[in-house]
């Protein structure tokens, strides 16, 4: 076997590795931020998940549904790093920049429109962090991202009745805490 040849075999399995996680990269994305809640944890974590799957392409190409599997494996990473994190004696500062990013300047939003929609989203998130880790996942997974419980029995592995559970009180959690604001 020549060294072209070689090679030749590795760009077509990287460009089919491409076509295949391409379509579904912005939703891993998506999904790693309502998980992480920062940005550049989320691109570390998708970009973890996609050198993970690198080697895995003709598996990849036997799955019928990528997009439910794909959100398993991130999950199961995002799990991992979270534990690996919460043993970890060194909390870090966040970074300046996000700070700043996430600091509202109030003369920008001038309609009332604007300023409502920015306390409601800031309610949101103080709501949502009320919630314990798997109720937040559940939540996240199932209202936002539109997964069904199916699905998410699966991606979670997870008995469904545990996960209608969770949904159950994660909403009424939330419920209780809106209303108070």
């Amino acid at each position: 076997m020549n060294i072209f040849s070689f090679n030749a075999g590795k760009s077509r399995q990287l460009g089919e590795f491409e076509s295949l996680i391409g379509p579904h990269l912005l939703h891993l994305y998506q999904l790693a931020y309502r998980l992480t809640g920062r940005q550049t944890d989320a691109e570390d974590l998708v970009q973890d998940v996609v050198v993970k799957l690198l080697p895995r392409v003709k598996e990849m190409v036997a799955i019928e549904q990528l997009r439910p599997w794909l959100a398993k494996i991130l999950y199961r990473k995002f799990v991992d790093h979270y534990r690996r994190n919460e043993r970890s004696p060194v909390t870090l500062v966040p970074e300046m920049e996000e700070l700043l990013e996430n600091h509202i300047d109030e003369t920008q939003f001038t309609p009332e429109a604007d300023t409502e929609n920015s306390l409601t989203q800031q309610h949101l998130k103080q709501a949502l962090e009320t919630l314990n880790q798997d109720q937040r996942t559940v939540v996240m997974l199932h209202d936002v991202e539109g997964y069904t419980l199916v699905e998410l029995e699966v991606i979670l592995d997870t008995p469904i009745g545990t996960l209608k559970s969770r949904l159950n009180r994660a909403r009424g959690q939330l419920r209780e805490y809106l209303e108070k604001k």
